[in-house]
């Protein structure tokens, strides 16, 4: 299928706005969609939009389809023989998997602090214990704010006080992740304080030295009449003592606090300031990309009206990490170094120019992060989707290797301050649960913060290919599935991509994962361009008017696949999430004939129109802005709604959406779910799946979750002639 789009030649974009396909899809009970076509010219081009309406997602026409659409969704799922057994044996190797730990964090005097769901709970609640052996302790538990609101709540993120004493923690309900930032005394187990609303990133949380104050973005709240597209725009970085009011909090950094600094509305400040050192450094991102502002000034002159902020570089300079202990700076930054570099800075002599290189550029992989440690610095290192930590003391560039106990991916545990020369990290792998370790020089240690897994992984044979793209690049992809899989073309093929912002799929294995694979299913984990496998130079070959790389990379994996007979099209099926719906979305619609079935989860569907939601405006520096006409064109071609053409043989599609997602606007959803169901001509089901109490997925209960994979799976591998519907 030929989908340029000859914009130059002033042509209409059309969008079905007369009548539909013969074989409207949508589950028996849903209601077909209304067409109210909106035409817009953008740079001399007419676009229409037959579905802008369902945008306004509080009408009564729009809830009430909505609310038809997902009961019928829900009934067909239920019909489904074979769901209830998937949700069953996800819960039960979720529960054989062991405790879930996240977010572990190890702090002086053997404090460690962590995000716990332990088996048979539904959330992860905040812990602590002192000493790896010592008795863990329970400090807030989401679930008391869900029982009493009857809206699940989670925990966004926590940062203790650098004494111990206090714990800050942010709290959101209903998948919102519109985060309370709360303050804990932990001797107490007492909340003290005025909460402050609108505090949703874990980033912009620092504590002061003297571990009686913090600093801690806040967003602005929206006047009535005020556009969406305002709120991530003019926050303030405010200065909060322990214990005092809301009202008290003191802005003291920002666009509108600090207008000689000449910030963007868009710039989204942290102010960073650790113990030991006589600096506070700010910093400044558009909360997607890391690249932003750098100052730094004395910490003496925190809220005086007249702090001598130098600036140390700005968006140019391309840091995405920095790190302060003492009088230095260090500085990860890929300006000149598409795979990353790590520099030192003198802020005595805040020259960026000056820095010293610490960490040179690696030949192959990447620098993905780095943690100051009490010799040194610990590097993380990228290679494909293994990870590994490499420690370089004083003057060490080439640094060592941190033993690992397998191959697959390694993630530092998180110290704000160097403890000593133990390394404390976790391992996951494709075949292997997820389990942390300690390393002393070449010595590891397992390691364990909870009930460990009772039952094996499967044996998995794992194989790692590069498949030459249609520029004849070669793709990174990772092929899963069971040893001694007969590739005859009949198995269950899912295909994972995401390709945005530099992000890689790593290694891992998990309950979901082992319930696709010993039903006989493969899994194929791609990095297309866009990601960022192999440094900036591969997120940038699929980024804005590059990014048909991304979706065209995807195709070329599947059609590998397919040539390699671990599938065909009646058993391929594929799935993006998020930013990821630029993958599957258009690889459907550009090569609907190599599917079966196809995922949209919390998907970017509508380019042209994304900009004008909330999370819009922090996205235009990945995939662009229709006021650009370059842009414009590169945001045409993403966009998966503009892309569905009337009589077109799609696959089955489920679009998944969290109603209250801040991220993605559910009404993306809606729109694709509602072009789709009017345009498929091959018989095949197009499904909407919302969840009024979610949002991006992130504080999603685990019933929540596994209810949602279960529907997934059921669904596809009805698709695929696996399962088949319970008979009347």
């Amino acid at each position: 299928m030929n989908t340029s789009l000859p914009l130059s030649m002033g042509i209409v974009v059309c969008l079905a706005l007369a009548g539909t396909a013969a074989n409207a899809q949508r589950a028996p009970g849903a209601p077909q969609a209304r067409i109210d076509n909106v035409t817009e010219q953008h740079h001399g081009e007419t676009v229409a939009d037959p579905y802008r309406y369902m945008e306004d997602t509080k009408r009564p026409d729009v809830l009430g389809w909505m609310r038809e659409q997902s009961g019928a969704t829900a009934d067909l799922m239920a019909s489904i023989d074979g769901r209830d057994a998937i949700a069953a044996r996800i819960q039960e190797l979720t529960s054989l998997a062991g405790d879930r730990i996240t977010s572990l964090m190890r702090l002086p005097g053997e404090r460690y602090y962590y995000l716990k769901r332990a088996r048979g709970e539904r959330q992860y609640r905040l812990v602590m214990r002192h000493g790896m052996n010592g008795a863990e302790r329970t400090l807030v538990d989401p679930e008391v704010e869900g029982r009493a609101t009857g809206v699940p709540h989670a925990i966004n993120y926590f940062k203790p006080s650098w004494d111990g004493r206090y714990v800050a923690f942010g709290i959101s309900g209903g998948g919102s992740e519109d985060a309370t930032l709360h303050v804990l005394d932990v001797r107490r187990g007492q909340r003290i304080g005025e909460p402050l609303p609108r505090v949703v990133s874990h980033s912009a949380i620092h504590w002061l030295p003297d571990s009686r104050s913090f600093t801690a973005n806040q967003l602005q709240a929206l006047q009535a009449g005020q556009p969406e597209t305002d709120h991530y725009k003019n926050s303030r970085v405010l200065w909060q003592r322990v214990g005092a009011r809301a009202a008290a909090a003191r802005p003291v950094f920002g666009p509108t606090v600090t207008p000689t600094l000449k910030l963007d509305a868009i710039d989204n400040g942290e102010i960073l300031t650790v113990p030991g050192s006589p600096w506070m450094v700010a910093r400044t991102s558009d909360t997607t990309e890391p690249e932003g502002n750098l100052f730094a000034a004395p910490l003496a002159q925190l809220g005086k009206p007249d702090v001598r902020w130098q600036r140390i570089a700005s968006a140019t300079d391309k840091i995405t990490q920095v790190e302060l202990r003492g009088h230095e700076l260090f500085v990860l930054t890929h300006a000149g170094a598409p795979r990353h570099k790590l520099v030192k800075i003198d802020l005595r002599r805040p020259d960026l120019a000056r820095a010293v290189e610490i960490v040179p550029e690696p030949a192959s992989g990447m620098l993905q992060k780095f943690q100051l440690a009490r010799s040194g610095v610990l590097v993380q290192r990228r290679e494909g989707t293994a990870l590994s930590l490499w420690l370089h003391g004083a003057g060490d560039r080439v640094g060592r290797a941190v033993p690992r106990p397998h191959d697959g991916a390694a993630w530092v545990v998180d110290e704000p301050t160097p403890i000593d020369d133990a390394v404390l990290f976790s391992m996951s792998a494709w075949t292997r649960w997820q389990q942390f370790y300690l390393a002393r020089g070449d010595q590891i240690t397992r390691v364990s913060f909870g009930a460990e897994p009772s039952v094996p992984p499967l044996d998995l044979q794992v194989t790692e290919v590069e498949v030459p793209s249609h520029d004849g690049v070669k793709v990174p992809m990772t092929v899963v599935h069971k040893k001694g899989l007969v590739l005859n073309g009949s198995n269950p093929v899912l295909v994972h991509g995401y390709g945005s912002y530099g992000l890689s799929l790593s290694a891992y294995y998990s309950p979901d994962n082992a319930v696709w694979l010993e039903r006989g299913g493969v899994l194929a984990f791609t990095n297309p361009r866009g990601s960022g496998v192999h440094g900036k130079a591969w997120h940038h070959a699929g980024y804005k008017a590059s990014k048909p790389n991304t979706w065209k990379d995807g195709i070329a994996c599947v059609r590998w696949l397919i040539e390699q007979r671990y599938g065909s099209p009646a058993t391929m099926a594929i799935t993006g999430t998020s930013a990821g719906g630029i993958f599957v979305g258009r690889a459907v619609t550009e090569a609907p004939e190599l599917f079966a079935a196809a995922i949209f989860n919390v998907a970017v569907l509508d380019a042209i129109r994304a900009e004008h939601s909330a999370n819009g405006a922090t996205n235009t520096g990945e995939f662009g802005s229709v006021s650009n006409r370059d842009e414009f064109r590169a945001l045409m071609a993403m966009s998966t709604y503009h892309h569905i053409r009337d009589g077109t043989a799609y696959p089955a599609v489920m679009l998944v959406h969290g109603v209250n997602d801040p991220r993605v606007p559910v009404w993306e959803s809606n729109k694709a779910a509602a072009r789709l169901q009017a345009a498929s001509s091959s018989g095949k089901p197009v499904l909407l799946r919302l969840d009024t109490q979610a949002g991006h997925g992130v504080g999603s209960t685990l019933t929540q979750r596994t209810s949602a994979v279960a529907d997934q799976y059921a669904f596809m591998l009805w698709q695929m002639g696996k399962l088949n519907k319970k008979r009347d």
